[in-house]
């Protein structure tokens, strides 16, 4: 079983902590979380009931959602061990945005059953890095994903 400590967004300075999709204060947003397992990273994630395409099955939305920010999560648990910390450091780690997402849907995600993003991370250049996924319902393999993930300046602000 995997052992949880800190996931990244929950380290993530409070103006980038907004995301719907991984924002820890977007009240409305799922949460998603993303950890190390081992040389992976993996992030799990229980879709509600309005989650659904059909009855039954998960919309494919949800999924492209889990992709992206598990890889901007993972891109951002890479850069942050390269430069020597790990998530409850102290030290406040890199944030990224999506420079490209691709989702291919492999089989239909049932409903009722926990979703998990297994993602390999793989630095392409100092501010860009790919980070490919395997979503999982259960033990079945639902869809795989490719996130670049582009490093946020730290002197962005929207203000």
């Amino acid at each position: 079983m995997t052992e949880h400590k800190i996931a990244i967004q929950d380290e993530y300075p409070d103006d980038f902590a907004w995301c719907y999709g991984c924002g820890r204060l977007n009240e409305e947003g799922y949460h998603l979380k993303t950890y190390w397992n081992g040389e992976q990273t993996e992030t799990i994630y229980q879709p509600r009931e309005e989650h659904t395409a059909i009855p039954g099955f998960v919309y494919g939305g949800l999924i492209g959602a889990l992709v992206d920010c598990h890889g901007t999560g993972s891109a951002s648990l890479a850069l942050h061990r390269k430069n020597g910390f790990e998530p409850g450091s102290g030290e406040a780690p890199p944030r990224f945005v999506t420079g490209s997402l691709h989702v291919d849907f492999l089989k239909p995600t049932p409903q009722k059953v926990e979703l998990k993003a297994i993602g390999t991370v793989e630095e392409i250049h100092p501010k860009k890095w790919k980070v490919t996924s395997e979503v999982f319902a259960g033990d079945v393999l639902c869809a795989k994903g490719e996130v670049i993930a582009v490093v946020m300046p730290a002197t962005f602000t929207n203000k």
